[in-house]
């Protein structure tokens, strides 16, 4: 008998921030005073955070600063357009520092070296989620524990939506916003939020309690530190030691001699 053909990929909805959080606001800043504004009505707890940044066009370029900062909470999503604001906000840095705000994104420890390299930001209880899917999902995440794991697989995992991706990410992210860019932004740190919920509920029913160094940080000119209340003093790696990383992959067979 002919075997069969493989099923086709399955096709999702695209995920939404309008969709799974109609009471939510979406403000878009390009000025210090409403960027004030707007972090004092930030309310603390966890909030999806993403950069983005005009690509380089040509090889070897220097890499083009950060131009927007994404957070997302329960109530509001803020694009905050770095370009247009000249000075980094100093209410938008007590933020990014203040543990209080867990801050929670894939790639996010590449972000922060990158606020820092650029801005001289330093960042406060960030949670890597593949690190934490790798976590309280490790039946279904297996390979090495700091190996990344995409937004768009997490969504498609444990929301069933689809993230669009594509070439607005190679767009100009310095000039003003387009909506396509807002709504891509906007999406992008809001299913950072909705990961981070749906997930770490499961670390409350693990024996034992993970640690929350298994998947979070801190960093601090430009390195990155266990998270603490005090001042960072432990320099912090990607590592659990609960974590099972299933059996290593098969060997790749020699290459034959031409």
């Amino acid at each position: 008998l002919p075997e069969k053909p493989p099923p086709p990929p399955r096709v999702y909805d695209l995920y939404s921030w309008e969709v799974k959080a109609p009471q939510t606001r979406l403000v878009y800043i390009r000025d210090s005073h409403t960027v004030d504004q707007e972090m004092a009505r930030f309310k603390p707890g966890p909030c999806g955070f993403d950069l983005e940044w005009k690509p380089c066009y040509r090889k070897g370029q220097k890499e083009n600063p950060v131009a927007l900062v994404q957070l997302a909470n329960e109530e509001t999503v803020l694009l905050i357009h770095i370009t247009a604001i000249r000075l980094f906000p100093p209410s938008l840095l007590q933020v990014l520092w203040d543990p209080a705000y867990i801050k929670c994104g894939v790639g996010i420890q590449g972000d922060c070296k990158k606020l820092w390299n650029d801005y001289q930001v330093n960042t406060r209880n960030c949670v890597d989620l593949a690190l934490l899917a790798r976590t309280v999902d490790n039946a279904r995440w297996k390979g090495k524990y700091s190996q990344p794991i995409g937004l768009a697989r997490l969504c498609e995992t444990y929301e069933e939506l689809s993230l669009t991706k594509g070439k607005i990410t190679r767009s100009n992210w310095e000039a003003v916003l387009s909506e396509a860019q807002v709504q891509y932004a906007a999406n992008d740190c809001h299913s950072g939020l909705t990961i981070f919920k749906r997930l770490f509920p499961m670390t409350l029913t693990m024996n034992p309690l993970p640690l929350p160094s298994f998947y979070s940080f801190d960093l601090y000119k430009g390195l990155t530190y266990v998270p603490s209340i005090d001042d960072p003093h432990t320099l912090w790696r990607p590592y659990n030691p609960f974590y099972d990383a299933g059996p290593p992959p098969e060997p790749k067979p020699p290459k034959e001699k031409k």
